[in-house]
């Protein structure tokens, strides 16, 4: 496997717009979403000694701006009690155990009314999570919440890919049941 190398220098001009427009789909603020790039290359730079060289550059940022979102996120919705996920589980005879992460609704298209179930469906799944094991819990939240690629998941986690989707099949299975009985 190739090693790369950091060129700090060369960030902005590279990576910027990529970084820039995949922060504007998932915040829908130009301003946050400024903020959180640079905020994304201030902790890049503070952790580059840390950097091993396994990912591009490329995926590396976009590793560190992932958690900058969730943070934001986490932040945005700690005051209000709020889980920062928004997802839902599809039970019906033709599809049956669908998870919907790629389907979430818009926050500003949820209809009146919603918010309250929304707020208890992230409030269980936040619930459920927590009592999944640390390394599934860790797995699910990179590949479903997050939306990491499975090949960067694997370097972190050491895993192979099928481990890793054995750990989030049985991850979903458990989340499953705790929403079965805490939230449907």
């Amino acid at each position: 496997m190739a090693q790369h190398t950091l060129k700090p220098n060369k960030w902005v001009d590279n990576f910027a717009d990529y970084l820039y427009n995949y922060t504007i789909h998932r915040v829908n603020d130009r301003n946050m979403a400024q903020d959180l790039v640079q905020e994304t290359f201030f902790a890049a730079l503070k952790s580059a000694p840390n950097y091993k060289g396994n990912a591009s550059e490329r995926t590396w940022l976009t590793s560190i701006l992932k958690r900058k979102i969730i943070d934001h996120y986490r932040k945005a919705n700690s005051n209000k009690g709020k889980a920062e996920v928004r997802m839902s589980y599809v039970s019906s005879e033709e599809t049956e155990g669908d998870w919907m992460e790629e389907r979430v609704a818009d926050s500003l298209q949820i209809l009146p009314g919603k918010e309250m179930e929304n707020a208890e469906l992230a409030a269980a799944l936040q619930t459920c999570i927590s009592k999944l094991s640390a390394k599934q819990a860790q797995a699910f939240e990179m590949k479903t919440i997050i939306g990491m690629e499975t090949e960067d998941i694997c370097n972190e986690l050491e895993i192979t890919a099928s481990n890793l989707w054995v750990i989030i099949h049985r991850a979903r299975l458990s989340l499953v049941d705790c929403l079965k009985s805490n939230w449907f």
